[in-house]
């Protein structure tokens, strides 16, 4: 029996950040719950937070940067029917749930203005892990995820002026100017560090899934204390959107794929990939250029799709891909 052959350094670092990472999101949800529970139930010590929760964007965001490498994408060169197919979906599916969804359920402006910028929002920096954990296409879910967030200065402040603009005013140039300081400047800044500096970036690895549940409960924190009295008196209703937003994201997601042949891997990583947003970054935009009550949908969409993505990893795990 030939002996296994030893990993490589870069290869010992990515085994050691999955292992983190799969640990990290089963915690995660149970830190976000933990969180949220305390800013609710004990508002006044966190209020001041508000200011701090786009530095705590740009540090999720960094940190996605540092996770990519230059062949990540070269799969939309080798493959882009599925990238571009996913993409679309991603930026079709979920603004339009959104504004299905505030109409169907008759919400005040804010709320529905805070759902639909959620649907407009890329895609969600932890849906890479859950797809992982579903036996799904983790090339192409990194792939998917890159490219959403790139093209997010573009398409989020279009698609929040043309749907969130029936319920309240969108200044989208400065909207799409904050997402650019926010998300795009931090990736590509930890994207060049990585290609540079790559095994100095290899040693912390297994520490960034770690950054990233705090500073997303960080900003969860913030965003549910500054609304606690409104989460008070409409968190149903609000739960109850996030709820149908995430599940009819991932069955059409699924659906999408399945439509146009896609293989079992690449349709649970499209689910997982229209299902799940960047709700951080539609709560921070919520509360510049909204108002709190309309961040109250992004905080409770961070807890529940994550929730979700755990539950859907752990039942696909279970069923062949083929």
């Amino acid at each position: 029996m030939s002996p296994t052959p030893a990993l490589t350094a870069p290869q010992r670092a990515q085994a050691a950040e999955e292992r983190s990472a799969r640990i990290a999101v089963t915690v995660f949800p149970l830190l976000i719950l933990a969180g949220g529970a305390v800013a609710l139930l004990f508002p006044a010590p966190f209020t001041g937070l508000s200011p701090l929760i786009n530095p705590g964007l740009m540090v999720i965001m960094f940190g996605m940067g540092l996770t990519l490498t230059l062949p990540d994408f070269a799969l939309v060169v080798r493959q882009p029917l599925p990238v571009l197919l996913g993409v679309v979906a991603q930026f079709v599916i979920m603004p339009l749930l959104g504004l299905g969804i505030a109409w169907a359920l008759q919400l005040s402006p804010e709320l529905a203005a805070g759902v639909i910028l959620v649907g407009c929002a890329p895609g969600g920096t932890a849906s890479n892990v859950v797809t992982y954990l579903a036996k799904g296409n983790v090339a192409l879910s990194v792939s998917m995820t890159s490219v959403s967030t790139l093209l997010a200065p573009i398409f989020t402040p279009l698609l929040a002026l043309w749907l969130a603009g029936r319920y309240m005013a969108v200044d989208a140039g400065a909207m799409a100017l904050s997402i650019v300081q926010i998300v795009l400047i931090p990736v590509l800044l930890g994207l060049v560090i990585r290609y540079v500096a790559p095994r100095l970036v290899d040693r912390v690895l297994p520490v960034l899934p770690w950054v990233s549940v705090i500073a997303i409960t960080f900003v969860v924190v913030a965003v549910v204390a500054g609304s606690a009295a409104a989460i008070a008196t409409a968190g149903w209703l609000i739960l109850l959107a996030v709820v149908l937003h995430n599940a009819l994201g991932l069955a059409l997601g699924y659906g999408t794929a399945k439509l146009f042949r896609q293989p079992i891997a690449s349709r649970r990583t499209m689910a997982v990939e229209v299902g799940m947003q960047n709700s951080g970054l539609a709560a921070g935009l919520a509360r510049d250029y909204f108002t709190p009550e309309a961040a109250l949908p992004a905080a409770v969409f961070s807890v529940w799709h994550n929730v979700s993505g755990a539950v859907m990893a752990a039942f696909w795990r279970r069923r062949p891909t083929a």
